[in-house]
């Protein structure tokens, strides 16, 4: 048996660290369809990688393996976790990075051991990718690790709800400079007005809404509110990063 196995790291391309990563996991289970995902994160940033692989997994079908490698703890007491939810299977260093896919369905979670002789800084390589291979060839994930009952989960971001306001956060910055927010769309109204940095903004459908270098408010395609410089970069002219506080005027019951 193969399966498709998506790889999401921090190594960048510049190096050979992805490439060593694919070359264990078509030697471990040749025919697997490898699928990469992003390797252009920021730097030990669980909580982008956190972000990007919360809404990329649900596109893909039943069976896949998701090989996730965001780790600035490796070689550390960190455990390492292979994961069954919503019919999919996920490798990942226990910090947080699977936080999005544990919320979001029931999960069985295994404790992995490191195996004798691996690199102390590799575990990509040599503890997340064999497991990754066995699970595309069909393992049982019960054969792969000692049940888990306490997974890292990162702090969710905030939604309350203040007066009329509907308050959230920036939760990522995507490399257009984009602001994405935790404000779901059906929780605001069409008419409503976003405010962030001091700063109001009608909610718009799109970059074209607004003259070139203007912000615009919008439902972006991940299904939340989404806050961008049309022709520019909205955290480089709103001053703003993840965990700044957002608005909507205007919010749904």
């Amino acid at each position: 048996m193969s399966r498709i196995i998506t790889l999401l790291t921090d190594f960048g391309t510049a190096d050979g660290y992805v490439g060593e990563v694919k070359g264990t996991l078509l030697t471990l289970a040749p025919g697997a369809l490898l699928v990469d995902v992003a390797h252009d994160l920021p730097a030990g940033d669980v909580a982008a990688g956190c972000y990007v692989l919360g809404r990329v997994w649900r596109a893909f079908p039943e069976g896949t393996v998701h090989l996730a490698v965001v780790d600035p703890g490796v070689g550390s007491a960190r455990r390492a976790l292979a994961v069954a939810a919503a019919g999919q299977y996920f490798v990942a260093p226990d910090n947080g990075l699977l936080s999005d896919v544990l919320d979001a369905a029931p999960a069985r979670v295994v404790s992995l051991a490191v195996p004798a002789g691996a690199s102390r800084t590799f575990h990509g390589r040599d503890v997340f990718a064999p497991v990754a291979a066995r699970l595309a060839g069909g393992a049982p994930l019960q054969d792969l690790g000692a049940p888990l009952s306490d997974p890292v989960r990162l702090a969710p971001a905030r939604l309350t709800v203040e007066g009329s306001d509907l308050v959230g956060e920036v939760i990522h910055v995507d490399r257009f400079g984009t602001l994405i927010t935790n404000i779901p769309n059906d929780r605001v109204e069409r008419a409503a007005t976003v405010k962030v940095a001091g700063r109001g903004f009608p909610l718009g459908a799109t970059f074209a809404d607004v003259p070139p270098a203007e912000p615009v408010a919008f439902i972006g395609s991940g299904g939340t509110v989404e806050i961008a410089v049309r022709d520019g970069r909205a955290d480089v002219v709103l001053g703003v990063s993840r965990g700044t506080e957002v608005r909507a005027t205007g919010r749904r019951s």
